[in-house]
C-alpha cells in the first residue's frame, strides 16, 4: 500500500513538471575570424539512377567540385572532381581524382611521391619480365648446387 502512494507522489510530481523547459545554449564561437561568405553552391542529386554533381566556391578562394555516375553491373558509383585553395603564402594548391573500379586515385603536385627505384633494380626487373615472355620457369626452392654444373 505504501509502495502504491511512493508511485502516486512521484507520478504527481513529475506531472507538476514544467514542460518544454529547455537550458539556453550560448551561440558557437569560431575563433572570432571574420566569417567567409560562399559565393557559389549548386548541388544536384543524386537522382533516382545515383547521377550527383555539386560545385561550391567561397569568398577566401576555396573551391571544389565532384560529379558521380553509376557504372557497371552492379552500378557503383565511379566519381571524379577536385579542390582547390591557396595557402597563407599565396602559392596555390590544387587537387584533382578519379574514384572509380580501380580506387581513389587522386592527383596534385603537392602528393608526396615515391623514391625512384635503383638502376640495378630497375634491371631486375626488365630481366625477370623478359624471362616471363619467354616462359622461363623458376623453382621457388633453393639451388643445391650453388651455381655449379
Amino acid at each position: 500500500m505504501v509502495s502504491k502512494a511512493v508511485i502516486c507522489a512521484l507520478l504527481a510530481v513529475a506531472a507538476a513538471a514544467p514542460q518544454g523547459y529547455r537550458v539556453p545554449t550560448p551561440a558557437p564561437t569560431y575563433g572570432g575570424g571574420p566569417v567567409v561568405p560562399i559565393l557559389v553552391d549548386d548541388r544536384q542529386g543524386p537522382d533516382q539512377f545515383g547521377n550527383y554533381n555539386f560545385n561550391f566556391e567561397t569568398g577566401d578562394g576555396i573551391s571544389r567540385q565532384e560529379q558521380g555516375a553509376p557504372q557497371g553491373e552492379l552500378g557503383a558509383v565511379a566519381s571524379q572532381g577536385g579542390w582547390s585553395f591557396t595557402f597563407p603564402d599565396g602559392s596555390p594548391a590544387v587537387f584533382s581524382f578519379v574514384a572509380d573500379g580501380a580506387g581513389y586515385q587522386p592527383q596534385s603536385d603537392l602528393l608526396p611521391t615515391p623514391h625512384p627505384l635503383p638502376a640495378h633494380a630497375i634491371a631486375q626487373i626488365e630481366k625477370a619480365r623478359q624471362e616471363d615472355a619467354a616462359g622461363v620457369s623458376h623453382s621457388s626452392a633453393p639451388s643445391r648446387n650453388y651455381g655449379l654444373p
